[in-house]
């Protein structure tokens, strides 16, 4: 059995770029985001909440991406009443709403990033973008 496991972080630098192309897309798009981009283990390296972004969506926006780095996939899939029951004990920090997605490099998980104010498919669409920004596998 091995005593350790190496592992990969991201970095503030990759951070800030993940969330400057981002904001790129959500520009392009005409719908302002709150984009969250957390380390492996949930825990905010950036983040950012754009000019006409809804104020909640900064606490979605976390959770989406606190979620996607806890099951190292996407967010969305979870069923309603497992969602909701994981919602109420993390008191907020997992969701069950689309728009989260884990950052991998060549499969291994280095954070996750969490977008929210649009809908689903925006969401989603904004956390790609940001994702291919910076060499991110694709998901």
């Amino acid at each position: 059995m091995a005593a350790f496991k190496e592992t990969i972080s991201m970095t503030h630098e990759g951070a800030l770029s993940a969330i400057t192309a981002g904001v790129a897309e959500a520009l392009s798009i005409g719908v302002p985001q709150c984009i969250f981009v957390v380390d492996a283990s949930g825990e905010t390296i950036a983040s950012l909440r754009m000019d006409g972004a809804k104020y909640l969506s900064m606490h979605t926006a976390r959770a989406k991406a606190r979620t996607a780095a806890s099951i190292n996939s996407a967010t969305g899939s979870m069923a309603f009443e497992f969602g909701t029951a994981a919602g109420i004990a993390s008191q907020g920090g997992v969701t069950s709403l689309p728009g989260g997605l884990p950052i991998r490099f060549s499969g291994r998980l280095a954070g996750a990033i969490g977008v929210g104010s649009g809908s689903g498919e925006q969401d989603f669409h904004v956390a790609r973008a940001a994702l291919a920004a910076i060499g991110a596998d694709t998901i």
